[in-house]
């Protein structure tokens, strides 16, 4: 019985069927005698039990076993009453319907053999294989089916997630490829305009620092190249300044540190297009840059 104290769907299914002990049968058609809930509950578990008996395939009896049972029938043979189990008994007077007025000793109930029937030896019901095992089918496929979804559902999950993997390589491989195209059409352009950027002379300090730019004005495309630079302090950068041709105020195209070696780079920097170069500098300025140059131009060509 459940903690609601109503009893459990499986126990009214074994008891439909027949499967329980004498003494668990004849608690459970107590209870469902008094109580509707479950009454109701039994009547839908028959039910069900009588659409899976209507899918068993129907066999014609042995000739053995026809001639027996006729013998059985005949004239004269002593008939068999039904012995119902206690059990069984309570669950027809709980289910039954009014068959006809009593005698005053209380309503007779139509069991569904009728008042005062006989059954033969051979009329006795036997619970057969097929009416055990077929109301767990249905629930033994739905339990595969389930499994299979949920298998089901795991590959997909893990195909997205390939997917969604492969779709982001491709998006950083066609990125580099573009990058990679646009630094070979600036270094391979016939307008680009090649300036070579050496150490200012006051401040001469052997190896000399230089610098090679690459810019091509119709496009902004512009690549720096230097070498030989001196370390900085700390919160200190290098930036790089486009002057333009037509006296505007220099344009600050990127900042950098250089490495250990002295080598630093400026690639491809965020500059307007169509505007032609005078020449290009480099100052030392605080980290994060300036929008004007400060003095003095440490590297400066034309």
């Amino acid at each position: 019985m459940s903690a609601t104290g109503h009893i459990e769907p499986e126990d009214l299914a074994l008891f439909a069927m027949q499967l329980l002990s004498q003494e668990e049968a004849a608690a459970i058609a107590a209870h469902v005698e008094e109580c509707a809930e479950c009454r109701q509950q039994l009547a839908e578990v028959q039910g069900d039990l009588a659409v899976y008996a209507h899918t068993v395939d129907m066999h014609a009896p042995p000739a053995a076993a026809r001639e027996r049972l006729m013998k059985q029938v005949a004239p004269g043979k002593k008939a068999v009453p039904i012995d119902r189990a206690p059990a069984q008994e309570q669950l027809g007077r709980s289910i039954a319907r009014p068959d006809r007025p009593g005698d005053g000793s209380g309503p007779v109930f139509r069991t569904g053999l009728g008042s005062g029937a006989y059954l033969t030896d051979y009329d006795q019901p036997k619970a057969s294989a097929a009416s055990k095992v077929l109301p767990w089918v249905g629930w033994a496929v739905a339990a595969g089916l389930a499994v299979a979804a949920g298998s089901l559902y795991r590959e997909r999950d893990s195909l997205r997630g390939a997917l969604a993997r492969q779709a982001g390589q491709m998006d950083r491989l066609t990125a580099d490829a573009t990058a990679a195209r646009q630094v070979m059409d600036a270094m391979t352009d016939r307008s680009a305009k090649h300036v070579m950027l050496t150490k200012a002379p006051a401040t001469p300090t052997p190896p000399s620092p230089q610098g090679r730019a690459t810019y091509v004005p119709e496009k902004g495309t512009l690549i720096f190249l230097a070498s030989n630079m001196e370390p900085l302090q700390p919160s200190k950068v290098y930036e790089l300044w486009l002057i333009p041709a037509d006296g505007r105020d220099p344009i600050p195209a990127g900042t950098f540190q250089p490495d250990e070696r002295g080598n630093a780079s400026v690639i491809m920097p965020p500059l307007p297009k169509g505007i032609e170069a005078k020449a290009f500098g480099v100052t030392v300025e605080d980290e994060g840059g300036a929008q004007s140059p400060t003095l003095p131009i440490i590297m400066a060509g034309s």
